[in-house]
């Protein structure tokens, strides 16, 4: 696609200085992607009509009616999965293994699969950002202790709830928007030959589930995530350049992939 996915998921990344932090499901190419018209200070969010990919917006327009587009939403989810955590942790997640783990999965080292692995291993072995814990998952054993060992363990796992029926990415927003806490792991499926998940948590974030009905009348339940303080984000952010505001002043939102999972307090 011409849509680069970098953000969150670059290992390059540097966190709240990174003019890409906080998009781990979009890339760069901005001038293509506008969100709703109320974001960009549209008259209102009535006479819209979506007709391109809903990337960041403003906390305050999650209201039933808003108009969103949301073909990544759809993309097929990814089946790949976990590993028993013997299996998974037989081969560790890092550049020291890196030609084990190509060898393991017969994948040339100049083959797109090999890409697809050398990028979650950096994305597994990369510092962690200001205010963020992170850890990577390659076993349900692993995904599960380690969200409990960050928010305890009366917790519950939410995710995207998306049936097979709904075609249609353009949508309108429900009735019934809800927070889920500002206390949460967020884990990203990524691309590799079984089930990886990196999971973190960063300090001013709000996870919200949003309520979607598609023009072809099928429902849906996606999440998104309100950053509250962008003070400390560059200023040449994509979510400045599409918004038009600046650094902390106001919360900025974007919704989650269709594969990603959220553990959050119960």
């Amino acid at each position: 696609e011409s849509i680069t996915f970098k953000g969150d998921a670059d290992p390059d990344n540097k966190g709240v200085n990174d003019p890409e932090f906080g998009a781990y499901w979009y890339g760069d190419d901005s001038e293509n992607l506008p969100v709703n018209r109320k974001a960009l200070g549209g008259k209102s969010i009535n006479d819209y009509t979506a007709t391109k990919e809903t990337i960041y917006f403003f906390e305050d327009t999650l209201l039933p009616g808003t108009k969103l587009y949301l073909q990544r939403l759809l993309h097929e989810s990814d089946t790949t999965k976990f590993l028993p955590r013997q299996i998974a942790e037989s081969t560790p997640l890092t550049n020291d293994e890196l030609s084990q783990i190509l060898k393991k999965f017969s994948l040339k080292p100049e083959s797109k699969g090999a890409s697809y692995v050398k990028n979650t291993v950096k994305n597994c072995e990369r510092p962690e950002m200001r205010g963020e814990t992170k850890y990577c998952a390659a076993s349900l054993e692993t995904f599960v202790d380690s969200g409990v060992s960050i928010l305890g363990k009366n917790i519950k796992l939410l995710s995207n709830e998306i049936g097979d029926e709904t075609k249609n990415p353009s949508f309108k927003i429900g009735k019934g928007v809800r927070t889920v806490g500002g206390n949460e792991v967020v884990c990203h499926k990524m691309t590799y030959p079984h089930a990886v998940y990196l999971c973190h948590s960063i300090e001013g974030t709000e996870v919200y589930q949003v309520p979607l009905v598609s023009d072809d009348g099928t429902k849906a339940k996606a999440m998104a995530v309100c950053h509250k303080d962008t003070s400390a984000w560059s200023p040449n952010h994509i979510a400045f350049n599409i918004l038009k505001v600046k650094p902390g002043t106001v919360p900025i939102c974007h919704f989650l992939g269709r594969d990603t999972l959220v553990w959050v307090s119960n």
